[in-house]
């Protein structure tokens, strides 16, 4: 059997030693043998079938969210944007309380158990606003508005505790110090976005489709009686789930809090000859009483440990590479909102009797997803690992960066498609026409889908694993919900942007680059204004990515001087 030792290779050990799992537990609280039936795949199936409904019923709510807004309630155009725009970043932003509640309470999987029921009932107010029809009177249907937001809300709530926790809950039945595992564990970020992004193909081919064409309480309803059953199947899997044990049950945060506290108060005395990584070297401030400060304790914050200061380093370390990825999320949050808006305008029949609804052509972006996912893990990782050497083929940044030049092409490409649209609109005078269906098929707007997909391969996988994978243990909920968290701030900015944009547009009776009536708008302005920041914001990012240091080259570097 294999163990690591110092170094980080790989040698023979005692088997009975081996055998045994490292800080995890079975669901009766006893240590974890790997001979045993706890973990691994079989464990991360339940999970992942979670996930596919959660996306189901997240994205049967988002994905055509902008319809309901701009049809049912009566928004605008840039209304609605904002509003979705507002709610996902919130949705986005929600998972960092729910690693924090998770990490430092509850617990991943009992934080899971709260949010799916938080989810379920969500859904289900949800499903009833929509049913509800409002009297002719304006304060009922403002009563309605309120009531659905609020139920859109709690929504997001429960996604801020589920998100963060399911992920790292199925990474986390994997050991990374295992060399066969680690390889599995690996191989889970890509099946994991693999079986979401079909179930999102799912809800964007049929759900949408009801919701255009049958009524709206059935399209919500549905997303409710799916996450009712996922609910039901993670339960199945309890007993056979590898769950978290920390010997030391110190709050991970305060620890990291700690650092910063213990540093500022010693700030003028001498940093103490420990070996630590060299970066962020402020911070050694806090050893400046020795390395033997007690987590939790009042001497924690004045004097921390060696194990805490590079735990605030590693959080430090991943903040360059977090903002420079907010664009990427704002280019992303296009192809909910305005990406759909182009949609509708444009011809979408398929035979004589049959139309797509315009949020069904992100299909486009789960189908491309679907089908490059394994090529890339099957064929792609295979060739590249034997060529660099690397166990993951190329790093994690070295893939986010790979996508996000391929965003910043689907821009380019969709400001392209957009100038086409609008010059067929000039030549069939269709420009104060907007309910007359521009001659256009549907499949002009596929590029730029497929584009978003692939990009999605390549730096959406890669920044979950990233920042699962370069946060300490104890804080990989929270190191999920910081990934999460770049959407959340990337819709917030798309928001901002686009509210901006609106006030400096459309003043004076002219028409704003997103006038209801897209005919006489300007979205290939925006695009074209998202791919300069695009442009800029790789250049960025390439900078702070080259000069990055990975945890594990950190603890040998240091394993290597002492």
């Amino acid at each position: 059997m294999a163990a690591q030792d110092s170094s980080g290779s790989y040698s023979i050990s005692d088997p009975l030693i081996d055998d045994v799992v490292d800080g995890v537990v079975d669901y009766r609280g006893r240590r974890v043998r790997r001979s045993s039936k706890c973990g691994r795949w079989r464990s991360a199936s339940f999970i992942i079938g979670v996930e596919i409904a959660e996306r189901f019923a997240y994205y049967g709510i988002s994905s055509n969210l902008i319809t309901y807004l701009t049809g049912p309630l009566g928004q605008s155009t840039a209304s609605a944007a904002e509003n979705i725009n507002a709610w996902s970043g919130a949705a986005s932003m929600l998972p960092l309380i729910g690693a924090f509640v998770a990490d430092s309470y509850l617990g991943r999987y009992r934080t899971i158990l709260i949010s799916s029921v938080l989810y379920v009932v969500g859904l289900g107010l949800l499903t009833l606003s929509a049913v509800i029809q409002p009297q002719d009177s304006s304060s009922s249907s403002m009563g309605r508005v309120i009531f659905f937001f609020s139920s859109l809300y709690l929504v997001a709530i429960a996604q801020g505790g589920h998100k963060p926790c399911v992920q790292a809950f199925g990474a986390d039945q994997f050991d990374g110090t295992h060399p066969e595992e680690s390889k599995s564990r690996s191989s889970f970020f890509n099946w994991w976005y693999f079986s979401l992004c079909l179930g999102t193909a799912f809800t964007l081919s049929i759900l949408n489709y009801i919701q255009d064409n049958l009524n709206w309480g059935l399209g919500f309803g549905i997303p409710c009686a799916v996450m009712a059953v996922a609910f039901v199947v993670f339960l199945l899997g309890t007993k056979t789930y590898r769950y978290g044990f920390e010997e030391n049950k110190s709050n991970p945060f305060v620890r990291v809090v700690q650092v910063y506290v213990a540093a500022a108060r010693n700030w003028g005395a001498t940093t103490p000859s420990v070996t630590v990584s060299k970066k962020a070297s402020f911070l050694d401030k806090a050893l400046a009483g020795g390395a033997d400060g007690i987590n939790g304790s009042r001497k924690g914050w004045k004097t921390c440990s060696t194990t805490q200061v590079e735990e605030a380093k590693a959080l430090l370390r991943l903040v360059p590479i977090w903002v420079t990825c907010l664009i990427y999320a704002v280019v992303f949050a296009q192809s909910s909102t305005f990406f759909t808006k182009q949609g509708s305008t444009i011809d979408r029949s398929i035979g004589p009797n049959f139309q797509i609804p315009p949020a069904t052509l992100q299909t486009f972006i789960s189908l491309s997803i679907v089908i490059f996912l394994p090529i890339y893990d099957r064929v792609f990782i295979p060739i590249a690992r034997k060529i660099t050497g690397e166990p993951s083929g190329i790093t994690m940044l070295q893939r986010i960066g790979f996508g996000m030049l391929l965003s910043l092409i689907s821009m380019v490409v969709a400001a392209l498609v957009e100038i086409k649209r609008l010059q067929i609109v000039k030549d069939f005078g269709l420009a104060d026409k907007p309910s007359v269906t521009v001659p256009m098929s549907m499949w002009w707007l596929a590029p730029q889908y497929i584009l978003f997909g692939i990009a999605d391969v390549f730096t959406m996988v890669g920044l979950q694993e990233f920042f699962y994978d370069q946060v300490p243990d104890a804080l990989r909920s929270l190191g999920l919900a910081l990934y999460l968290s770049i959407f959340g701030v990337g819709s917030f900015l798309s928001s901002f942007i686009i509210s901006i944009i609106e006030k400096a547009t459309g003043g004076g009776g002219r028409d704003s680059w997103f006038s209801n009536n897209l005919n006489r708008a300007h979205l290939d302005y925006f695009y074209w204004l998202l791919a300069i920041l695009s442009t800029i914001e790789l250049a960025a990012y390439l900078y702070f990515a080259g000069s990055y240091t990975y945890n594990r080259e950190v603890e040998h570097a240091d394993e290597d001087v002492s």
